[in-house]
Formats: C-alpha cells, structure tokens, sequence
C-alpha cells in the first residue's frame, strides 16, 4: 500500500494518540539534535556516540507560503528543514504570483510539482483550504485565521519538559531518559481573545485529560465552525467559559494570554482595549483568583505590555522562551513524520504510550479516540 497523503489544518485532525505521538517525536528529535548544534558540552565520550536525526527531507525542499510576518515560525522552519537533511524555501508575498495573476489552485498545483511539502502561513482559514484541495504533497498549516496547531504542539512540549515544576505530584524524572516525562492532568486558564492559539487548544488539551478555564468578553467567543469541532470531539464537558479573569485562573496550573489584536485587526485595536481592560496577567490577578501557588505563565509571542506585565512575562513563573524555541522541535517532528515520511497515522498493532497521567474524572485512552 503507498503512503496515504494527509495534511494537518488543524490538531483537530489528529487523534489524541497521534498528538502524543507528535510530542514524543519532538522531544526525542530535540534530545538527539542539540548535541550537533553544542558539541562543545560534551564530554569527549559522547560526542564519539553523536547520531544525525532523521534524514527524511534528504534532497527533499519545503516551501515555506508565508503571507504574514513571522519570526519563530519562519526560523523554526527553516533550522529544521536544514536539521532533517533538506532545503526550506521561504515564498513571501512579494515573491510568487498568488494572490496576484495566479489562484491558489494553481499556485498549489506547480509548487507540489516541484517541491515535497507547503507548509503555509496564511490569512483567512479557507485559503490553505484551497491549497490542500489541490496539492499533491502534504499541506501544514503555519497558522490560519483560526487554527495554529504547532503553537499547541511546543506548549505540550514545553508543559511535559517542566511537569515537576508545574505540579508537585508529577514525577521526578532523568532529563537524560529519551522518554518524555509524563503529565499529570492540570487546569489551564486562557485569558484573553478567542483566537486561532485558544482554537487549538479547545480541540486538544480535553483530549489529553486537562481542563481548560476560558476569560473572554461574550462578544470574543470562538466562532461557530471552532466549536462545532470542540462539540464533535466532546472536548466541551472539560471547558469552562467565563467573562471574570479571575475566575478563570482558580486553581489553574498554567496561566495562558495571547495578542488582544492579530494581524488585520488594527483597526479595532481602541474598541478591543476597552473590551479587555482588567484582563492583563499579573501577580495580583492571580493571587486573588486564587491560581495554584506553582503556577506558570506562557504566551505564543510576540507580547504586548497590555497583555501581560514584565514582573510574570520576564519572572520565574514564565516559560514563554522555552516555549519558542520548542516550536523547532515540534515543526520538525511534523516535517519528519508529515512530509519526510508521510507517517502521520500510528502504525496498526503498535502500542501507544499516553504521554499524561490523566485523573480519575478523565476519559480512557479508548474513550479518548
């Protein structure tokens, strides 16, 4: 049988094994790459064991579609594709022709002719929709008007590399051992506008036991096509949805804020500041909404004052760098499995190893699919 073409629009599209599968990818692929990119740290016996990652993108380009700025996507891209023994090829908008004298259809048909994967950073969501209709590589969503699934893919990454800190049941584990440290299930509170970063992780994190604690003014609730996903995947039963921010962050684990206003929205930028007054992420926000005493902070970047302030977002609570340099591993893990090897479906008969510890009130692994 060849390989089935897939594309990744949203983490919606995979199941809750094959999102840990994802993750576990990454975290092996970061264990084993940074030896060769700081040989220096090593004693001289290990470098004599160094292996390369993954060859999958040998010979093979990526084209990077990018239509809005970007810095950690465009670099995570472009290390990584270098990293799996390929070539990323950046096409901005002033670059090609989409858009301009040619469709997206046939913009996607001559990019797959010539190159092994498009991983595209679009505006609105139907564009790469247009995109993975007609290509014949595998398409990967950068990020769209409503999904970004590897922005949710390096915050897992970066939840499983600080467990201990976040909750001080979770094992203790060897940072040495190529196993991921497990999850214990947390509360995650999102503060802020219902955008493409909050889309994925409605879809994900009740999928993999966590509960998720939503502040947002009534009018900048998720749109009806992203919760009719969050319906589908039964991931409501774990979300809370409030209008108080410190309500939100009761007992909440992780403490999660993004842009009050993306790309296209400037225009709106004095309404929408007025709408989210009190919703900045402080110390005092927390402390009275009774956060858990180990709680963290994280944010997709690039931040804002008004969002969150320099005590939490440059404090010892905050893992917003972690954060960004996990969407390396994470966009390579997806370029290896995605358009390497087109190995995205877990393999029939394989065992997979669920990468959270789940509380009792969690749905099975079974249940979970």
């Amino acid at each position: 049988m060849p390989p089935k073409l897939r594309h990744l629009m949203s983490l919606a599209d995979l199941s809750a094994p094959e999102i840990n599968r994802v993750v576990s990818h990454a975290y092996s692929l970061k264990l084993r790459s940074k030896p060769w990119l700081s040989p220096a740290d090593l004693e001289r016996k290990q470098i004599k064991n160094l292996r390369l990652p993954s060859q999958s993108l040998f010979a093979k380009t990526i084209a990077l579609l990018f239509s809005k700025r970007s810095t950690r996507t465009r670099i995570a891209a472009e290390t990584s594709a270098e990293l799996l023994g390929g070539r990323a090829l950046f096409l901005g908008r002033e670059d090609i022709q989409l858009g301009v004298n040619e469709s997206p259809r046939d913009t996607a048909k001559v990019i797959s002719g010539m190159c092994q994967g498009i991983f595209a950073r679009v505006g609105d969501h139907s564009e790469i929709e247009e995109l993975a209709q007609y290509s014949d590589v595998p398409v990967l969503n950068a990020l769209s008007s409503l999904w970004h699934p590897t922005q949710i893919l390096a915050d897992l990454l970066t939840l499983h590399e600080h467990a201990e800190a976040i909750k001080s049941n979770s094992p203790i584990v060897d940072k040495r051992t190529p196993r991921i440290p497990k999850l214990q299930s947390l509360t995650i509170a999102y503060v802020g506008d219902s955008a493409n970063v909050l889309h994925d992780m409605l879809v994900t994190y009740p999928r993999l036991g966590h509960h998720l604690r939503v502040a947002s003014p009534p009018q900048y609730r998720a749109p009806t096509e992203v919760w009719d996903r969050v319906k589908e995947l039964g991931c409501d039963e774990r979300i809370v949805w409030v209008d108080d921010p410190k309500e939100a962050v009761h007992k909440a684990n992780v403490v999660v804020t993004d842009t009050w206003i993306s790309m296209g929205q400037e225009a709106e930028k004095e309404e929408r500041l007025r709408a989210f007054q009190g919703y900045q992420v402080t110390e005092a926000l927390c402390r009275e909404g009774g956060a858990d005493p180990n709680w963290k902070f994280m944010h997709c970047l690039p931040r804002k004052p008004h969002e969150v302030d320099d005590h939490v977002f440059y404090g010892a609570r905050s893992l917003v760098f972690p954060e960004a340099e996990n969407r390396k591993w994470t966009i390579m893990a997806l370029f290896d499995l995605l358009f390497g090897k087109w190995q995205l479906d877990i393999p029939p008969g394989s065992e997979t190893d669920f990468a959270v510890d789940v509380d009792a009130e969690a749905p099975s692994p079974k249940e979970q699919n």
